[in-house]
């Protein structure tokens, strides 16, 4: 994977003026992408927010867009979700957007950083490549063969993404685009095959649906019944699709999203136990503690001490 390009393929973020009342979210930069366009590819470099250690990178925060991080050297420790991966070189590390993430302040991050901004690609595009299937696991390991069909890849979107002199804008988009969406193929059969090793089946856009809406309403709506309704399925169709995906049932899906927001706030910040539970659609603090033990076998308190 080739190490050139200009500083500002680093992304560029900007914080946002948060207390530590929130966890920061990072934005996608158009500004800093090369012609403007909604990705960017290049070196992770020795500074700057790629690179563990330094800067914004010693603070965990969220992202708006997504990350794939190909690494040439390891191992380097990386946080996602209360989950520490372990990458080594040649593995890849997929972070999707709002993920609460940390890089490491001690390893070295050296390889290539590519990113991109939701709704760069179309719609069919997204879908086929599992873009927000946050279920797949975050840290690839592709064969020698997949590594090098990735890296041959990766290589012509960089230089396609570096050439803005031989095409109009728009051309250069589209082609961009494409170029893109032929990798993100790539990458996704290496996740499609990281999922089937844990027998994962086939989601259908029922299920797809619905975990859009979960990911949009889950601080205000915890109701199956609701969620069917909006939708516009019958719950035993929701309930069926659900399970087939995921093996649970819409109420334990949105549990499980309503707990993970609960610990990233709980571990991030210093907001207080009732006003997370607010944030996550409690309005009574003794309930959410109730239903946050229920579901860890621990109390809030409790949780945010073992994380000190």
């Amino acid at each position: 994977m080739t190490e050139q390009g200009p500083a500002q393929t680093s992304a560029h973020l900007a914080a946002r003026p948060e207390e530590r009342a929130h966890i920061r979210t990072y934005p996608f930069d158009p500004s800093a992408s090369v012609s403007g366009v909604g990705m960017q590819v290049g070196p992770m470099g020795t500074d700057g927010p790629w690179a563990g250690g330094v800067g914004l990178s010693r603070r965990v925060h969220r992202i708006d867009f997504h990350v794939l991080l190909f690494f040439r050297e390891g191992p380097v420790r990386h946080m996602i979700d209360f989950t520490e991966y372990e990458a080594g070189a040649g593995d890849v590390l997929w972070i999707r957007p709002g993920q609460v993430h940390g890089f490491s302040a001690t390893d070295r991050y050296v390889g290539t950083a590519l990113t991109m901004q939701p709704g760069f690609l179309p719609r069919a595009i997204v879908e086929a490549t599992g873009m927000y299937r946050y279920d797949r696991p975050p840290l690839l390991h592709p064969d020698e063969a997949q590594l090098a069909a990735l890296e041959a890849s990766l290589e012509q979107l960089q230089r396609e993404y570096l050439d803005t002199s031989t095409l109009p804008l728009s051309l250069h988009t589209s082609v961009l685009r494409h170029s893109l969406t032929a990798f993100m193929l790539r990458v996704a059969h290496v996740s499609a095959q990281a999922a089937a090793d844990e027998c994962e089946p086939q989601q259908d856009s029922t299920f797809t649906r619905f975990r859009t809406a979960v990911e949009q309403d889950f601080t205000t709506n915890h109701s199956v019944s609701a969620y069917a309704d909006a939708l516009g399925y019958s719950r035993r169709t929701l309930v069926r699709a659900v399970r087939a995906a995921t093996g649970q049932t819409p109420k334990a899906f949105i549990d499980r999203r309503v707990i993970l927001e609960a610990k990233r706030l709980l571990a991030h910040t210093d907001l207080p136990v009732g006003r997370i539970g607010v944030a996550v659609g409690f309005g009574d603090s003794a309930n959410f503690s109730k239903f946050f033990q229920q579901h860890t076998g621990v109390t809030p308190a409790g949780f945010r001490a073992e994380q000190v």
